[in-house]
């Protein structure tokens, strides 16, 4: 794996959630996701009437993960296509206390619902969180520099 790939799936990891959508639709929901980096994938677990659970239902989609997490130094748009997935292994994985909190039965409650988004390209924007970000911006007051704001990079899937 490339550096820039590293980075990102190594800051992916440490980051909770983001906002996730239909690229044909404005709008986005905030979701947690579970990184694969090995298989390009992000896992999500829903309920199956949310709109975004009704809308993967019809077919595979093309989709938006947006991360913003200051703290970690992680700006990204993530694209790829979410579909519905019914990976009882890939379920018991990834359940968590987190995902137990929104259903009454558990893993068996009958309105779980996996999403699988398989990645295609994520534009991020790579920074030293937020304590550089102050440091970087002093420093360029005293020195007149503009401040080193990280990297920016495409990655392909």
């Amino acid at each position: 794996m490339t550096d820039h790939a590293d980075q990102f799936w190594g800051r992916l990891d440490d980051t909770n959630s983001g906002m996730l959508g239909t690229t044909d639709h404005a709008r986005l929901v905030p979701m947690s996701h579970y990184a694969d980096r090995d298989a390009g994938i992000l896992w999500f677990i829903t309920a199956k009437g949310t709109d975004l659970a009704q809308t993967a239902a019809t077919g595979a989609q093309p989709a938006i993960h947006v991360v913003s997490d200051g703290g970690k130094g992680l700006y990204a748009r993530i694209h790829g296509t979410l579909s519905l997935s019914d990976d009882r292994a890939k379920l018991d994985e990834l359940w968590n206390a987190i995902a137990s909190s929104w259903f009454e039965d558990g893993k068996q409650d009958p309105d779980v619902q996996l999403l699988r988004m398989d990645l295609t390209e994520a534009e991020v924007w790579a920074t030293g969180g937020s304590l550089s970000f102050m440091f970087q911006i002093a420093k360029s007051k005293v020195t007149g520099d503009k401040p080193d704001m990280g990297k920016h990079y495409t990655l392909t899937f």
